[in-house]
């Protein structure tokens, strides 16, 4: 799935770029976007965008990967830092392959880490190998 089958608003619609897109894109069009790496290989879809409400910025995406039809999938914090958006094939691209992602702390959808947690999140900035997000960032 990709952003511009959820816009329900038209907004990514244009092909003159009379819209808002890609610079400025609604977060509920972006979840279950498609992931992949450098590979292309799929790492699976973004379920969640999670916002820090002091800020106002993006702090992670939360990547589901593996499993079948939901059953027995792993969910993933992702720095926002370590996405970028492939506006050609309207997917993420995340640079990690599929072995380490495997390998990345993760968490199931019963038992949500504490995101806001410092030595929480710079653990999962260090494996992704960008800057620890702050919330005291401008």
């Amino acid at each position: 799935m990709n952003y511009e089958t959820r816009d329900t608003y038209g907004m990514y619609k244009h092909k003159h770029h009379a819209g808002p897109g890609p610079r400025l894109m609604g977060a509920d069009t972006l979840n279950g976007n498609d992931v992949y790496n450098t590979y292309d290989e799929d790492l699976g879809d973004i379920k969640e965008i999670m916002l820090d409400v002091a800020s106002g910025k993006i702090a992670y995406a939360v990547l589901s990967f593996g499993g079948i039809l939901g059953l027995g999938e792993k969910l993933f914090a992702v720095p926002w830092k370590a996405l970028k958006l492939d506006t050609e094939n309207k997917r993420f691209i995340l640079d990690v392959s599929k072995e380490r992602l495997q390998n990345a702390p993760g968490f199931d959808k019963d038992d949500w880490p504490d995101m806001a947690d410092t030595s929480w999140s710079d653990s999962i900035h260090n494996f992704y190998s960008v800057e620890p997000f702050s919330s005291r960032q401008h």
